[in-house]
C-alpha cells in the first residue's frame, strides 16, 4: 500500500473514531440544549468544573476504575500465559472441555453468572470488596486473555527457546528475551481487550460491589438516570480515555509483526 493510501485510511480510521465524539463534546458544554436547536444557546464549562471536583466523586471513580481494570488485566495475564501456551501449544484429552470451559460465561445467561458469583463471594466475605469486584472480573475477561494468547502460541516455534537454552540461558532468561518479544504483540491485544471488558463492566460491578464499590459506569448510568445531560457527556469522555490512550500507545506493537519467532513464517 503506497504511502498516500496509508494517509487516507489513517484519516478515515480518525475521523470514524473521533466524529461520534463530537456531539458528546458539545453536550458536555452545553446548558440546555432543545429540538430543533442545531447548537445550543449557550455553552458553559460548569459540568466539566463540577466533573472534575472532589465533590462529585468522579475522579475517584476513575482511580478506583482504573485501578480494578489494571488489577484483573494482570492477574488474567498470570493466568492466562500458561494457560494460553498449554491450549496453543499441545493437544490433551479434555482440550475442547476446557475451552468450552472458558467460553461458558459468554454463552450462559449473564444474569445468572451475576447472582452465582455474588452468592460466592459474598459467603468469602468479598462482597462490597475492591478485591471481590476483581476477582468477580476474573471471569469474563479470562477467556478473552486465554483464547487470545492460546492463538498467539499456536504459531509461536518452541524450538528457539531450546536453542536458548542449549546456550545456557535459565528458563526465565529464555522467556525474558526470546518468548517475551516473540509474542508481546499478541500479549499487547489480549490485556487491551482485557482491561476494556474490565473497565466497561456494569452489572457485575454492581451486584458484587453492592453501591459500596463506585466504578465510573455506575456513576456514569446514574447521572444518565438523573437526565443530567451535560454532566453525563463529560463523564462519558472521561470514560472513554483510557481506551484511546492505550490503543494510540500500543498501536504500533500491536500491529507490529514478529516473523521471526513464529512457525512457517518467512522473513
Amino acid at each position: 500500500m503506497s504511502t498516500s493510501l496509508r494517509t487516507l485510511a489513517a484519516l478515515a480510521l480518525m475521523a470514524f473514531l473521533i466524529l461520534p465524539l463530537l456531539p458528546l463534546a458539545v453536550w458536555s458544554l452545553a446548558q440546555g440544549w432543545r429540538f430543533p436547536d442545531i447548537l445550543p444557546a449557550e455553552l458553559s464549562t460548569t459540568a466539566w468544573a463540577y466533573a472534575l471536583s472532589p465533590q462529585s466523586g468522579v475522579l475517584e471513580s476513575f482511580g478506583i476504575t482504573t485501578l480494578i481494570a489494571t488489577a484483573t488485566t494482570l492477574i488474567a495475564a498470570l493466568v492466562g500465559l500458561p494457560a494460553g501456551r498449554a491450549l496453543g501449544l499441545y493437544r490433551f484429552r479434555g482440550r475442547g472441555l476446557v475451552v468450552l470451559l472458558l467460553l461458558a460465561p459468554a454463552i450462559l445467561p449473564g444474569i445468572a453468572v451475576v447472582f452465582g458469583l455474588h452468592g460466592i463471594l459474598l459467603r468469602a466475605g468479598l462482597a462490597g470488596t475492591v478485591a471481590g469486584v476483581i476477582l468477580a472480573h476474573l471471569v469474563p475477561v479470562l477467556p478473552y486473555m486465554t483464547l487470545v494468547l492460546a492463538a498467539v502460541f499456536s504459531r509461536f516455534d518452541p524450538t528457539y527457546e531450546q536453542q536458548a537454552r542449549t546456550l545456557g540461558a535459565t528458563p526465565w532468561q529464555a522467556f525474558r528475551t526470546v518468548t517475551l518479544p516473540a509474542i508481546l504483540p499478541g500479549l499487547l491485544t489480549a490485556a487491551l481487550f482485557s482491561f476494556l471488558v474490565s473497565w466497561s463492566q456494569y452489572l457485575l460491578t454492581l451486584a458484587v460491589g453492592g453501591g459500596r464499590v463506585q466504578t465510573l459506569p455506575l456513576l456514569l448510568y446514574g447521572f444518565a438516570a438523573a437526565g443530567r445531560n451535560d454532566l453525563t457527556a463529560a463523564i462519558a469522555l472521561l470514560y472513554i480515555l483510557p481506551g484511546l490512550l492505550i490503543l494510540a500507545l500500543t498501536a504500533r506493537q500491536i500491529t507490529g509483526r514478529n516473523t521471526a519467532l513464529v512457525s512457517g513464517a518467512r522473513p
